[in-house]
C-alpha cells in the first residue's frame, strides 16, 4: 500500500512466539525482536553496543503457526514488514500508542546458524517453514536435495528423436 513504512530488521527473539487464536479461529503470533547495533569506538579501540531497539511484531493465519513452530527465544531472525501505530486504552483509562511491525516475511539468520527448510502442504504455493539450529553434529539436508534417489537411468539403447531432423535443436 502506498505510504506504508516498510522496514527490515535483523535481531533476536526475546521470548518464544506467543501463538493465540481469535474468536473467529484466526491464528496470530506475537513476539518481540531485539536489535542492537554495534559501533566501533576508535578511542577505546573496541566494539560497543549502541542503543537497542525492541520491536513488537505480529504475524497472522497459517504464517503465524509456521513462525510459532519454527522459531524460539534467542533465534536470530531477519524480519521485514510494515510499521503500524496502534492506539489503545489501558484498564485505568490511559490512552497509549505503540509501534508494531506487521510481518510480511521472516526467516532465521544463517550468519551463526544453519536451517533446514520443510515445505508445508498449505494452500499457498511456496509457503514454507523451517527450523534454525546451531549445526553442531546434526545431519543436514539442503533444500535442493530430494527425499528419495532419482529413478535409475533407462537401460534401453533408444536414441532421442528430434522431430524428423538429424540434428538436435540447439
Amino acid at each position: 500500500m502506498a505510504g506504508d513504512t516498510v522496514i527490515t530488521v535483523v535481531g533476536n527473539l526475546t521470548a518464544d512466539p506467543e501463538l493465540r487464536y481469535t474468536q473467529n479461529g484466526l491464528a496470530v503470533a506475537n513476539f518481540t525482536v531485539a536489535s542492537t547495533p554495534r559501533v566501533f569506538d576508535r578511542q577505546a579501540n573496541e566494539w560497543k553496543d549502541g542503543d537497542p531497539l525492541f520491536l513488537r511484531c505480529s504475524v497472522w493465519r497459517e504464517f503465524a503457526e509456521h513462525v510459532a513452530s519454527s522459531l524460539s527465544k534467542g533465534s536470530r531472525v531477519i524480519v521485514q514488514g510494515r510499521l503500524k501505530m496502534r492506539r489503545y486504552e489501558t484498564e485505568s483509562g490511559e490512552k497509549r500508542t505503540s509501534t508494531e511491525l506487521e510481518i510480511e516475511e521472516i526467516g532465521p539468520s544463517l550468519r551463526y546458524a544453519t536451517a533446514q527448510l520443510t515445505r508445508t502442504s498449505g494452500q499457498g504455493k511456496g509457503q514454507t517453514s523451517g527450523t534454525a539450529s546451531s549445526g553442531q553434529g546434526e545431519q543436514q539436508r539442503g533444500w535442493y536435495q530430494p527425499d528419495q534417489q532419482p529413478p535409475a537411468a533407462s537401460t534401453t539403447s533408444e536414441q532421442p528423436t528430434f522431430n524428423d531432423f538429424d540434428e538436435p535443436p540447439f
